[in-house]
């Protein structure tokens, strides 16, 4: 008997599970970390729950997004749904942003109140709270982070490193409370507050930054390198057989986990249309063993260099 939602069981199990994970600590952790709040009153410790509640609302978009981008292609969407993992991820980079921008107005509200700024209070249950959602955060976002990278998913990914984020603003809402109970200084929560906000921002912007360059298709420099490395094995006095005369025009993209790369390819001449296919077909087939889930499409050409050391055309 599985656990997955009946609506979700198209998404491979192993993503599902994740996802659902990632949604079941954000509820446990927002709840944790808000109550710390109200115990303590702490302008970083509230920081840290409004990103939790960011992690929450990123988790559901999450699974939503997932639920499409595993959908099969069909004729409105000949190349599948894999666009909108990165619509998940500009989503979460922006509730991110918000979540930093809402810490720091907090954080300077209090700075403008210091009379009235946090006293440590009911501190070992915030401390014990605080401390085991930093320590289930770091787990759950570094499995989140592994289990991306090993499936391709950008959705898990991000999302994973948002908790790690998280994670790290428990970091500092630890030490900042403890700072406070041991000095008796309360103006080092807001400051605090302020530099975790910063980071809750810088998080935010490098994910908007990551959807922007997958909605619009930016050429990724690794995936590029990888191409251009199989294609020149095939050139002469290369490592790969066959060997063409050359090749140009090479355009890659991806939608989620799905590549596909379009490139000419240059023949001798003197081929047939059944061997150039062939040879064209065998070098597809290598581009795509080697980008995982996606195709390749190779456009033939003969060659009319003058001087070619694959064809043997004369100068």
């Amino acid at each position: 008997m599985t656990l997955i939602p009946k609506p979700l069981r198209h998404i491979p199990k192993l993503e599902a599970k994740a996802v659902l994970l990632a949604l079941a600590v954000g509820i446990v952790l927002t709840s944790a970390k808000f109550t710390g709040y109200f115990l303590t009153g702490s302008a970083v410790i509230f920081s840290d729950a409004l990103e939790s509640i960011v992690n929450l609302a990123a988790s559901i978009f999450a699974l939503y997004s997932l639920a499409v981008a595993h959908l099969p292609a069909d004729e409105s969407h000949p190349y599948g749904h894999g666009k909108v993992e990165f619509l998940a991820v500009g989503f979460e980079g922006g509730m991110i942003l918000i979540a930093g921008i809402m810490s720091l107005v907090k954080a300077v509200d209090v700075f403008r109140n210091i009379d009235q700024a946090f006293q440590p209070q009911n501190l070992a249950i915030a401390l014990v709270l605080m401390a085991g959602a930093l320590v289930v955060n770091g787990i759950t976002g570094l499995c989140l982070i592994r289990t991306g990278r090993k499936l391709g998913s950008v959705t898990l990914e991000a999302d994973g490193h948002h908790l790690m984020s998280d994670a790290w603003t428990s970091v500092a809402a630890l030490v900042a409370v403890l700072a406070v109970k041991l000095t008796g200084w309360a103006w080092l929560d807001p400051l605090a507050a302020i530099l975790v906000a910063g980071y809750i921002a810088w998080v935010g912007i490098g994910l908007l930054r990551r959807a922007e360059a997958g909605l619009t298709d930016r050429q990724d420099r690794s995936d590029a390198a990888l191409l251009s490395g199989i294609l020149d094995a095939h050139l002469p006095g290369g490592s790969k057989s066959p060997t063409v005369c050359s090749y140009h025009k090479v355009r890659h993209r991806h939608a989620g986990r799905y590549h596909w790369v379009d490139f000419h390819l240059v023949v001798p001449a003197d081929w047939d249309v059944l061997k150039g296919h062939q040879v064209a077909t065998a070098i597809e087939e290598e581009l795509e063993a080697a980008i995982g889930e996606g195709n390749a499409t190779a456009h033939v050409e003969p060659c009319i260099r003058d001087q070619c050391t694959q064809c043997g055309r004369p100068a």
